[in-house]
């Protein structure tokens, strides 16, 4: 069931967060490159490995980052939360925390019109939802698969080829010549 109106209110915000975040937006009359304060930080050698693989990517915290930004410039930024707070969720210890951590994940991520609602298939979310009454920390192995699949297979190669990345693998070229490259 399509709820139009919470879906315009959550662009609404999505589009309001640009339009204070000049960062994550365009600039009227500039290029559509990202402003990334983090690059100058990345070894050169590291911003070249992102390409490699997605692998190399999500090994990266200033790789993650610089996805992450970019997949807010494409209102997707919720697969890789979520894939980070599977992440996070499998660290985590206590029976009790576990439970709680679960349900706000599946809440805010996975049920269907959730706040943040990932895109996978019917089934795969209602084994999500059947794993929730015994968690563990691999309750939520097969819905984090397919965000990481459709991650790789779809925002990954086009983050390779944005101007964000190519501007930073420019950069990084030009460090590792100990040239300056060309603007």
């Amino acid at each position: 069931m399509c709820r139009p109106l919470g879906r315009a209110k959550d662009l609404k915000s999505r589009l309001g967060i640009l339009l204070h975040k000049p960062e994550l937006g365009h600039k009227a009359g500039s290029s559509s490159k990202l402003q990334l304060g983090s690059r100058r930080r990345d070894s050169s050698r590291e911003v070249l490995e992102w390409r490699e693989s997605f692998d190399q990517l999500l090994k990266s915290k200033s790789g993650v980052n610089a996805f992450h930004t970019f997949l807010k410039t494409e209102f997707s930024e919720e697969n890789l939360d979520f894939w980070l707070a599977c992440e996070d969720f499998k660290k985590t210890r206590s029976k009790t925390k576990l439970a709680s951590k679960a349900n706000r994940i599946f809440e805010e991520f996975v049920q269907s019109e959730a706040p943040r609602e990932v895109n996978i298939d019917h089934e795969t979310r209602e084994i999500t939802r059947k794993n929730l009454s015994g968690a563990t920390s691999a309750c939520f192995n097969e819905a984090q698969a397919k965000t990481r699949t459709l991650m790789e297979k779809d925002s990954y190669p086009r983050f390779l080829k944005s101007a964000s990345y190519q501007d930073m693998t420019k950069q990084a070229a030009g460090r590792g010549t100990g040239k300056r490259p060309h603007t």
